[in-house]
């Protein structure tokens, strides 16, 4: 069984919140849930969120898009490099969430037990 985590931080790289997507789920899925109710000024994300439905709420919203394209995309947007480079936040908080083996194992039978070890890891991860 396979498990994706789909992961929102701050500007510091931080947990904000998280979904749980089956590991054969498109990245889109959970995007709706991820950001509902959530206000930002701008969204860095990788070439797995580059949906038209996706740039469409961040356009109604006022965010900023900063998207990695595919390049099948017909109309590229432009993308701001220098403020793509921080998205190295969200990398770098997976590769601490991975350093808890249970996590990275996912060593956990249910998607509750699974959070909440997330939840702690999180926690552990912001008070270093």
């Amino acid at each position: 069984m396979t498990t994706k985590i789909l992961a929102l931080t701050d500007a510091l790289g931080n947990l904000v919140r998280f979904e749980l997507l089956p590991g054969h789920r498109f990245d889109t899925v959970g995007i709706e849930p991820l950001l509902k109710g959530v206000d930002f000024g701008g969204l860095i994300a990788d070439k797995a969120f580059d949906s038209d439905r996706i740039i469409a709420d961040l356009n109604k919203r006022g965010a900023k898009i900063v998207i990695s394209q595919h390049s099948r995309r017909a109309q590229p947007l432009k993308l701001d490099r220098e403020l793509y480079k921080w998205r190295h936040l969200i990398e770098n908080f997976f590769c601490k969430l991975k350093e808890f083996k249970r996590i990275a194992m996912r060593a956990d039978k249910t998607d509750q037990s699974f959070s909440a070890i997330i939840y702690l890891a999180a926690a552990v991860i912001n008070s270093r």
